[in-house]
């Protein structure tokens, strides 16, 4: 490979190699939700993609948009996982459309845009087991009266119940689960639609966290 390879296929390679590789793409069962989701006209999505690695291979300066941006707007959805998969497909459809040399080119160039990119999106991604809502912290005189009744959560909410200072007993409507006193280290879990209710015993700082998928602490 020469110290500036110049990526020199005719365009009617690019456009095809393309519609390939992204063909792959859209049938790729964890890939293609997120690009169907993504992508309303395939037609353009696939010219400003040619533009795109015609800027990168030829400096053609033909593309004019921020990847960056394009993948902030999805970054809940794409997983670091994703990128490998992403370079597998890349790397069949290039050895399969390009002759070798262009192929190793264009597959350096993929994954140093796939470091880079999941890079940025890593710190923007909400951790794996963080609530979707947090209540503000309450103490034993604004702890809302409804809490101290029975009540329970919605259907597939999980709620997590932290006592940041003082003790409080959690209590569940069911003959066949404990009652538990929390205290800060110990929190306790509510399941979705389990009926409960919370007594403080003498001054409390406390929160509820939501969750919309079972906590790693039920684990």
């Amino acid at each position: 490979m020469s110290a500036n390879p110049v990526f020199d296929f005719d365009d009617t390679v690019l456009p095809a190699l393309l519609t390939s590789f992204y063909a792959a793409v859209r049938a790729d069962p964890r890939l293609g939700p997120v690009f169907a989701d993504a992508v309303e006209d395939w037609d353009e999505h696939l010219d400003r993609l040619a533009d795109f690695w015609s800027s990168v291979m030829r400096a053609s300066a033909r593309y004019k948009g921020n990847p960056l941006a394009a993948h902030m707007k999805h970054v809940e959805r794409i997983e670091p996982e994703m990128f490998d998969r992403w370079l597998a497909l890349w790397r069949e459809a290039t050895d399969a459309f390009v002759p070798p040399r262009h192929a190793a080119e264009l597959q350096e160039k993929a994954e140093r845009m796939a470091r880079n990119l999941n890079g940025a999106l890593e710190s923007r991604r909400p951790a794996p087991d963080a609530p979707y809502r947090s209540t503000p912290v309450f103490d034993e005189t604004t702890l809302p009266e409804g809490l101290r009744r029975d009540h329970s959560t919605r259907a597939g909410v999980w709620g997590v119940i932290r006592l940041i200072e003082g003790r409080l007993v959690l209590h569940y409507d069911d003959a066949d689960t404990p009652s538990l006193e929390l205290s800060p280290g110990v929190t306790g879990l509510v399941r979705p639609q389990q009926i409960h209710r919370v007594e403080p015993l003498g001054p409390i700082r406390m929160q509820v966290d939501f969750y919309d998928r079972e906590p790693a602490l039920a684990a």
